[in-house]
């Protein structure tokens, strides 16, 4: 006979009928036309959630991310994550449960190599990542299709084509997962070798090209490719270019830091993201020395959060190795639901993006420690390049757009199946179209109150309220 561990939880087994029972309660609580509603009686100014975010930020690159949200609707949408999270909690939502991703619209689901050195099809941000509502990770991808497509163009009944296909794939797929057993779960992914290139009979001439030379230059990145990219050799050494505000070399980051101390600081920073690795990846990662770090902005979303790139270099300067942390701060879906508290965002990231994906970076691990400022940041830490491709949004045509949603809402649904109850949310969902049309419905208002939020935007820089740096 074991003993059960007093720290450790006793895990429960229910039954398949449970599980359903569970659905249908949820169901029963909130019907699927519920998920249509979108109130905006009790709204706060979604400018003031902006800039509350604004203040954990490095002040210098505030001004570029809110550049880059006023480009389009679809760009203030991808900076947005907040704002949805506190519109998200103020509707009707259900009481089964998963590990969200927190951000997945269309733009955070791409290409990129499995360890096995396959090209995948996957979510690849997690930033956002902790447990909550199913649905509101539907919510957000199916409103970004939506808003993609107003801002491409297309008609109202385009738009509604392409909200619900994306939305049925997510219920189908959760159908076909829940009659599956758990390893068969687990291991369901996509490969863009074989799954996208089956759909090309699909697309227009220009849509077939358009993915063949995503595919291929997926391939290509990788670490040599961003090495061309992003050094050059000085006085016979290889080092990181410097284009402020994009690229800022540690040293000019820092300019009074002695260099010996803060390389030593780096160093041991690395040792420390080191030890959270699998045995034989540590193994693997000693054998590259630490060059050279900087500052890099990267994404819409995540400006202003500090984010760093480090080079380091294998047998040559033929073989490098960049790798890329991010700052984590806290998830913006945790000030609205109840769930865990972590000791390190980093980790939290990490975890969630193990659970969700078919596939992580084997690099992917996480690091803490006090910045120049004293103040301590949690941060995560992969490979900056590995195979990664997206697809161009703002080329896609109706049938594209409505071929991509449905694999967007495919790979969705396989992380929710992975991570929480496939047999409940299922049965919640049933075999109707209902839950379709209504997270159609919602979609189609949100991308209208987002419209109204960007001009918001572009009203309080013309203003001054805001101050934006665009074109960078």
């Amino acid at each position: 006979m074991t003993e059960t561990s007093r720290s450790e939880p006793v895990v429960e087994h229910p039954t398949r009928e449970e599980r359903a029972e569970r659905g249908r309660a949820a169901r029963s609580r909130t019907p699927l036309s519920a998920l249509a509603e979108f109130d905006t009686s009790r709204r706060p100014d979604p400018l003031d959630l902006l800039e509350r975010q604004a203040t954990s930020r490095v002040p210098e690159l505030v001004p570029v991310r809110y550049g880059r949200m006023a480009e389009t609707p679809f760009s203030f949408y991808r900076g947005a994550a907040l704002v949805m999270a506190d519109d998200l909690s103020r509707g009707p939502t259900t009481t089964v449960l998963t590990q969200l991703c927190g951000d997945a619209h269309m733009s955070n689901f791409g290409i990129f190599a499995t360890p096995e050195r396959k090209l995948t099809f996957d979510i690849n941000d997690f930033d956002e990542t902790y447990p909550g509502p199913f649905e509101w990770d539907v919510k957000r991808l199916v409103t970004s299709l939506v808003i993609a497509a107003r801002d491409n163009g297309f008609t109202g009944k385009q738009q509604a084509r392409i909200a619900r296909a994306c939305a049925a794939e997510y219920r189908e797929t959760i159908a076909r997962q829940a009659e599956r057993g758990n390893l068969a779960v687990w291991y369901s992914h996509i490969e863009p070798s074989t799954e996208l290139t089956e759909l090309r009979d699909e697309l227009d001439s220009s849509m077939k090209k358009r993915l063949r030379k995503t595919l291929e230059k997926s391939r290509h990145r990788d670490s040599v490719q961003a090495l061309a990219k992003l050094t050059e050799v000085v006085d016979g050494r290889r080092r990181i270019i410097s284009a402020p505000p994009l690229i800022v070399p540690i040293e000019e980051v820092l300019p009074d830091a002695d260099a010996d101390e803060l390389y030593a600081d780096l160093h041991q920073r690395l040792r420390d993201y080191r030890s959270t690795l699998q045995w034989d990846r540590r193994v693997l990662l000693e054998q590259f020395e630490f060059v050279q770090a900087a500052r890099k902005v990267v994404g819409v979303g995540s400006v202003g959060t500090r984010a760093w790139i480090f080079l380091l270099r294998g047998t040559g300067d033929d073989d490098p190795l960049f790798l890329q942390a991010k700052e984590a701060q806290r998830s913006v879906l945790s000030y609205y639901v109840d769930g865990p508290t972590f000791a390190n965002e980093g980790e939290r990231v990490v975890n969630g993006q193990r659970l969700m994906q078919a596939a992580s970076d084997i690099f992917l691990g996480w690091q803490q420690g006090p910045g120049p400022d004293g103040v301590r940041r949690d941060f995560y830490l992969r490979q900056l390049r590995d195979g990664k491709g997206s697809a161009v949004v703002e080329a896609m045509t109706p049938t594209g757009m409505t071929l991509y949603g449905r694999l967007c809402g495919r790979v969705l649904a396989y992380g929710h199946a992975r991570s929480g109850d496939r047999i409940a949310i299922a049965e919640y969902l049933g075999s109707g179209t209902e839950f379709d049309d209504a997270i159609t419905a919602f979609a189609i208002a949100y991308a209208e109150q987002n419209t109204r939020d960007h001009a918001a935007l572009l009203g309080a820089i013309s203003e001054g309220r805001i101050t934006a740096r665009r074109g960078i």
